[in-house]
């Protein structure tokens, strides 16, 4: 497999590359900074310099050619404002997946936020930072206008990662992987390991919405599981849906 990491100098992004790397994967890592370029070299990809926030849908596609899947793991990071929010964490995401079409690229991981269902239906809840907001925002749009690309049969093979609260203890390699669960936290480590077995099990038409905390079952059993379970109609189905 050749994978292309948007914002491949995140923690969950890179901890992704040295594990597709080390199983013997192809990784093409997209960033924004040139003083990045290194890491990510050192991780096991090739990295590629683009501005997600400057940069039309051609000029990515130009670094998606020969690629078969795509990961959306970018974000404006903390100390950014509302706005950058909107750019990076649902903007960029929707040109990613532009680029990705363009490229012949069907097959997209989106790395997107626990609690974006909190704002639905422009929903305020109570004792949330303002900006925190605004990123909930950004990310539930974003799954929204890429699920809509994941209708019909020739459209994005779309997973959606809900991961809750990052920590950087080490893996557990268990977890909790379905449409909805209980709030809880994960390690960096798992997530990374989570979307790396996601990527060898391509999304049904219409996409999945996979949410994703600590918990009892190895990470290769819980994938196999959430996959089986889609298949057969089970809680992937849109980000609208609750259980």
């Amino acid at each position: 497999m050749h994978a292309a990491i948007a914002g491949a100098h995140g923690q969950v992004a890179r901890l992704l590359t040295r594990t597709l790397a080390e199983r013997g994967d192809r990784v093409t890592g997209l960033v924004r900074n040139p003083d990045h370029v290194a890491d990510v070299t050192a991780d096991g990809a090739r990295a590629a310099v683009v501005d997600l926030e400057s940069a039309g849908a051609q000029e990515v596609a130009e670094q998606l050619r020969g690629v078969d899947a795509v990961v959306f793991a970018a974000g404006a990071g903390p100390g950014s404002g509302a706005a950058r929010k909107d750019t990076v964490d649902r903007a960029a995401a929707v040109l990613l997946a532009d680029a990705a079409q363009r490229a012949g690229v069907r097959d997209y991981l989106l790395i997107s936020s626990f609690g974006v269902d909190a704002v639905r239906d422009g929903a305020a809840p109570e004792g949330v930072d303002e900006v925190f907001v605004a990123y909930l925002r950004a990310k539930l749009a974003a799954e929204e206008e890429l699920l809509a690309r994941a209708a019909g049969p020739d459209g994005l093979r779309l997973t959606v990662l809900r991961p809750g609260g990052l920590t950087d203890d080490a893996p557990a390699g268990r977890v909790r992987l379905e449409r909805s669960v209980e709030r809880g936290s994960v390690p960096r480590a798992d997530v990374a390991a989570v979307c790396a077995a996601l990527l060898e099990h391509p999304a049904p038409p219409g996409g999945r919405v996979l949410e994703l905390v600590g918990g009892q079952e190895a990470v290769p059993d819980a994938v196999a599981r959430a996959v089986r379970a889609g298949r057969s109609g089970g809680p992937s189905g849109s980000v609208g849906a609750t259980d």
